[in-house]
């Protein structure tokens, strides 16, 4: 494949053309990483193969979007085709620009040493590698399989960082500068302070929600930053080959129950997970929930809102209604306190972005922004 080209139109879409990333773009073949993915469909994911499709490979590697190479335990290299897959997206190749704007957050130097949380294709890992140079970067993965074939498709353009199988939440290989994760973590793990050099900084996302983590690492071991104005959200680390099953069975009993609390709301059904600023203050409030939204031919609109403790909730706006009907159950009312958080932001702001952070050296995370606090 004549990649060049391609590569020059990804950097058009992803940067602007005075970014210091932008030559590095330009150099690094991002379809050497993705040479199988997934597409999701009706049916579920079907696998492509880029080699027998050079026109689609290059659509696909070479546009600004996360290309999923891993769903549930089966990655794409071991799909078959035509065959399609059920199950969560595991792994993938996050959009450049994201990629990106995670390592312009880390404010690395040409003197810094890297370590890339999640490994994922590997191209995460060729970016820093390329920029900064092969020896002053570490990449680390949960899982075997992704590390293995990441250090070799590294190792066919010329780069060999060092490439680590191992678990993100437990004991870092070595000590860093800088620690980017491109995996969404519930908190910051006491073993990134460990590992995090005097003055060095972290960046990561949290999990559930929409927030870029930074912190400063401080005298004291712990470290110290903000919540960045910018949106991403990445996929939630993991120990094993797949997540936790979904809360299907809670979905399944409660779809069209009638809860022990039945009202009516003013303010219409949202799709949470696109509404970020919502979504992360909701999932900052109450870890854990799940949404699933159904849209009528009608018009009409359905959500639930389901939790591990058994809480639900079920609300529909009728079309051409703003009104709601709301059914909830178990222990905690869901859709109150979204409506509390959906209010608030009626009346302004909400005081998740800009939030000032604080990192005791025991991991404790405090948010806190005006007069609102909350711990991780």
């Amino acid at each position: 494949m004549d990649w060049q080209p391609h590569a020059e139109q990804l950097a058009r879409a992803a940067l602007h053309p005075s970014s210091r990333w932008w030559e590095t773009v330009l150099s690094v073949p991002r379809h050497v990483f993705v040479p199988r993915w997934y597409t999701s469909g009706p049916d579920g994911w079907t696998v492509t193969d880029g080699p027998s499709n050079e026109e689609e490979w290059a659509r696909a590697a070479y546009t600004d979007h996360t290309v999923v190479t891993r769903v549930g335990p089966l990655h794409a290299d071991h799909a078959a085709e035509g065959k399609p897959v059920m199950g969560l997206p595991t792994s993938s190749a996050t959009l450049p620009s994201l990629v990106v704007t995670m390592l312009q957050h880390a404010k690395i130097t040409e003197a810094t040493d890297l370590l890339d949380i999640a490994t994922g294709s590997g191209y995460s890992a060729a970016l820093a590698a390329r920029r900064l140079g092969a020896d002053r970067v570490t990449t680390l993965d949960v899982d075997p399989y992704l590390t293995e074939v990441a250090a070799a498709r590294l190792a066919s353009i010329g780069l060999r960082p060092r490439v680590v199988t191992a678990d993100a939440g437990r004991d870092l290989p070595g000590d860093f500068d800088r620690i980017v994760s491109m995996v969404s973590m519930p908190r910051v793990p006491v073993s990134w302070l460990r590992a995090l050099r005097p003055g060095g900084r972290l960046v990561t996302t949290i999990r559930g929600t929409g927030l870029i983590l930074t912190a400063d690492k401080t005298e004291d071991g712990g470290a110290a930053g903000r919540i960045e104005w910018d949106r991403a959200a990445f996929m939630t680390t993991r120990t094993g080959d797949d997540y936790p099953p979904a809360l299907d069975g809670l979905f399944a009993s409660v779809r069209d129950s009638d809860g022990d609390d039945v009202a009516t709301s003013p303010l219409p059904v949202i799709n949470v997970m696109q509404a970020w600023e919502v979504w992360s203050m909701l999932s900052l409030t109450l870890p854990g929930i799940e949404h699933r939204m159904q849209y009528g031919h009608d018009g009409s609109r359905t959500a639930w809102m389901l939790h591990p403790d058994g809480s639900w909730a079920r609300a529909h706006t009728a079309a051409g209604e703003r009104s709601t009907t709301v059914h909830q159950g178990g222990p905690r009312r869901l859709w109150g306190t979204l409506e509390e958080i959906r209010w608030r932001l009626e009346h302004g702001e909400l005081p998740v972005y800009g939030a000032r952070v604080s990192i005791a050296p025991s991991g404790e995370t405090t948010l806190t922004r005006g007069g609102w606090t909350l711990t991780l």
